[in-house]
């Protein structure tokens, strides 16, 4: 008998013991990872985009001169805003159609497509972004993201944001070797 009232008072003690433990905490939620653009999307009704490699040759917007190139060690600070719904389904300036809710980018001089990451000063969040545009053309803006990126990086309802972007060199030389270029 004092075998099975050892087993019963394990099993209670044991029982007893869950009850008031804590649960453990939730994990925090993964973060949002957010896809490249599959460079040959179609829509239909519109030409279907081709994409190209390009650096591009010096141009110039409202008086203002651009001069694009090849720069691995591109590491800058200044304000994005976004754009969107204007351009969403229009060819973009590297010949893909600007897609509001793909995580895309518009620079003045970097190749096209460059990879950066984009990291909102303001709150911290990072985001990899593909560049595949040409922009903004304001005189105090250094990037302009597409809609989703503005909303992952949470300034969509301000407008603009400050940040900082690093062009991913790796990334970079893959994105133009897949479209014939050289990076």
């Amino acid at each position: 008998m004092a075998g099975i009232r050892g087993v019963a008072l394990l099993m209670a003690l044991s029982v007893a013991g869950c009850v008031g433990a804590p649960e453990p905490p939730a994990p925090p939620p993964e973060p949002e990872v957010a896809a490249f653009p599959r460079v040959e999307r179609e829509r239909p009704g519109q030409p279907p985009a081709k994409p190209v490699y390009r650096v591009g040759n010096p141009y110039r917007i409202a008086g203002r001169w651009y001069y694009p190139r090849v720069d691995y060690d591109y590491d800058v600070e200044g304000r994005a805003s976004w754009y969107g719904k204007n351009f969403h389904g229009k060819l973009t300036a590297n010949g893909e159609r600007f897609d509001q809710n793909d995580v895309t980018a518009a620079h003045q001089t970097l190749p096209l497509p460059s990879i950066v990451r984009v990291t909102n000063l303001e709150n911290g969040r990072s985001l990899i972004v593909r560049v595949n545009d040409r922009g903004p053309f304001v005189a105090d803006r250094v990037l302009d993201v597409s809609k989703r990126a503005a909303k992952l990086l949470s300034f969509q309802d301000q407008g603009t944001t400050r940040v900082r972007i690093e062009l991913l060199e790796k990334e970079s030389r893959a994105a133009a070797a897949e479209l014939g270029g050289r990076g």
